[in-house]
């Protein structure tokens, strides 16, 4: 399993990494791991300004349907048109090109509150 320093993580799975003002949000190497083969993900619309822990969409696998939480308050600014196509993104490459939405943080303080990699690992048992 990977954890990137660079980037912060939520008790429910999602990570969120901001360069240059813009947050990239999607889901953790350990969720796709335990959904499995992802089939497709439903996302928020841009320009919508979604509170800390609002469902911002659902992330379909072959054996379930999980909701996608927002880790902080913000505007998505992009979703990730590329999972449209080709939602295994997320499988393969979950902290690059499997970024699911991009946001404004609206909070910033809240990133503080979030776990970085080593209390991420922890918390998964890693």
């Amino acid at each position: 399993m990977k954890f990137p320093e660079n980037v912060k993580y939520t008790n429910d799975h999602e990570w969120i990494r901001v360069e240059e003002g813009v947050a990239y949000v999607g889901i953790t190497d350990y969720a796709q791991d335990q959904l499995g083969e992802i089939v497709f993900v439903d996302i928020a619309k841009e320009d919508e300004t979604i509170e800390k822990s609002e469902v911002f969409g659902s992330i379909e696998a072959v054996k379930t349907v999980s909701d996608l939480l927002m880790p902080v308050t913000g505007k998505v600014l992009e979703v990730n048109g590329a999972l449209e196509d080709e939602p295994e993104l997320v499988n393969s490459d979950p902290y690059g090109k499997g970024w699911i939405i991009q946001i404004e943080v609206a909070e910033a303080y809240q990133l503080d509150e979030l776990m970085t990699a080593d209390k991420y690992a922890e918390f998964v048992g890693q």
